[in-house]
């Protein structure tokens, strides 16, 4: 028998926990979701209560230990998670304010203050713009980026900005309320743009803090996602059901692990994601950069390699779109709406399903309509937080089959731009896994085939990819 640990995949919308076996192979053993709340504000901003997580992740835990696996049993835990958050927590480890989700897009006045003006490269200053790919790998080039939404408090919320005591992302405040610790994993502190991946440093850099208007003893200490972060605190135990002293594991992004949970972790493996965003991302051994398309290399699990990333902002969100707002009266659906979390699986399962054996007959091309899936802006292969959405080349024959068969294609289409950006500079595989809650469609899986011209693998239980990554790396520490 096996040694068993509890890994939670939190995602944009909700928490999914999972208790796996490590033994010869890893199991799922038992799961449970919790939705909790994104509040949009009409200003562009998308926050989210960092407490409504710390909730979830706690009734979570107690519903999978439900299963029958003692509490005693349970040797570890660990996390995956959305990234690039902004979570201010002062001297006493409390959140001073909602987090600025990754979505959050209010901060186009400190962006352009800090890297909009002067002579300019693709609208960004040439000089900052150099420093930051010769010390980053990157740069702060989106609105969305936490460093402007650090200047965006700095600015308009002054008595806030003087409570900082340090800077962390949505899975470190979790981390912080089991182990009492302020860290960073190596890939959430390479999302903030101000880590230094040049040999021998692998640290906060001093010069970018400076030149973005960082405080960096504000930045926490950096740790690898495979380390042992701290025992679990009585006081945590208490919360979550647990023993005092289990080893709380750092973990990662789910940029960095969904690839690992999907078996798309060596060099030249490309995957595809679609939960509430998705993305394209294809491993490579040395850095890459396309400014001209927003495609950059970022650092993940592994010290020998990077993913070279290409990002959409809204994938299985625009099927929650469709949920909320193509009620599909005139086929007599009727469903109460449920929390959601960061994958389709979670929108109930007998209404997407559904949805699916009811389009399966609408003709490839949805019968001329064409959708661009930009609900909340678009990061790559361009970027513009203001562009949205539309419906193209609707008739007075256009049903609303057709509108939701266009929607699942126009995602696809999109993952495939970016997929054919990303051949510009690296070589992507032959054989592309496609994971997340979009993958439980054999539908969405035949239309991305069909769309990309590709072989498209998937594995069981897609949606808990992430979560199995984080088991990875659980067994590694």
């Amino acid at each position: 028998m096996g040694v068993y640990v509890i890994t939670y995949d939190v995602g944009t919308s909700g928490i999914k926990t999972c208790i796996f076996e490590i033994d010869n192979s890893i199991k799922l053993i038992s799961s449970a979701v919790e939705g909790y709340n994104l509040y949009i504000e009409d200003d562009g901003g998308a926050e989210q209560d960092p407490d409504e997580l710390w909730q979830a992740m706690c009734n979570t835990t107690r519903k999978v230990l439900l299963s029958g696996i003692a509490k005693e049993k349970i040797a570890g835990i660990s996390f995956c998670s959305q990234m690039q958050g902004l979570v201010l927590v002062d001297k006493n480890g409390e959140a001073i304010r909602r987090t600025m989700s990754y979505m959050d897009q209010r901060a186009y006045r400190e962006m352009k203050e800090g890297i909009g003006k002067g002579i300019k490269i693709s609208g960004m200053n040439m000089f900052k713009l150099l420093k930051s790919i010769r010390i980053t790998g990157a740069v702060a080039a989106s609105v969305k980026d936490p460093v402007w939404k650090y200047n965006w408090v700095k600015q308009n919320e002054p008595d806030n900005f003087r409570k900082i005591y340090k800077w962390l992302d949505v899975k470190e405040y979790l981390i912080l309320k089991c182990t009492d610790k302020f860290i960073m994993t190596k890939d959430s502190a390479f999302g903030t743009l101000l880590y230094d991946v040049r040999d021998g440093k692998n640290c906060f850099s001093k010069e970018m803090c400076q030149m973005l208007g960082v405080d960096i003893e504000h930045m926490p200490q950096i740790v690898k996602s495979s380390d042992t972060v701290g025992p679990l605190t009585k006081k945590a135990a208490l919360k979550l059901g647990l023993n005092e002293g289990i080893p709380v594991f750092g973990g990662g992004g789910d940029a960095s692990l969904i690839g690992i949970g999907a078996g798309a972790a060596g060099i030249g493996s490309t995957h595809i994601y679609s939960g509430t965003s998705g993305w394209v991302s294809t491993v490579v051994k040395d850095r890459k950069i396309d400014l001209f398309s927003m495609i950059a290399s970022i650092v993940g699990a592994d010290d020998n390699s990077y993913n070279y990333f290409a990002e959409l902002e809204t994938s299985g969100k625009c099927l929650e779109w469709v949920k909320d707002h193509l009620a599909l009266d005139e086929i007599n659906i009727y469903l109460q709406k449920v929390s959601i979390v960061d994958s389709t699986e979670s929108i109930h399962v007998s209404l997407y399903d559904f949805m699916m054996e009811e389009i399966k007959d609408v003709p490839t091309g949805s019968n001329g309509v064409i959708f661009t899936p930009w609900l909340h802006g678009n990061r790559c292969p361009f970027e513009d937080p203001n562009v949205r959405g539309i419906f193209y080349n609707i008739s007075l024959e256009t049903g609303k089959r057709d509108l939701i068969h266009a929607v699942i294609e126009g995602i696809c289409y999109h993952l495939r731009w970016q997929l054919e950006a990303q051949r510009k500079k690296v070589i992507t595989s032959d054989v592309i896994r496609f994971v997340g809650g979009g993958a439980l469609s054999e539908l969405t899986c035949q239309t991305i085939s069909d769309v990309l011209g590709y072989k498209i693998e998937t594995v069981d239980n897609p949606q808990n990819v992430g979560a199995l990554g984080a088991a990875v790396m659980a067994s590694l520490g």
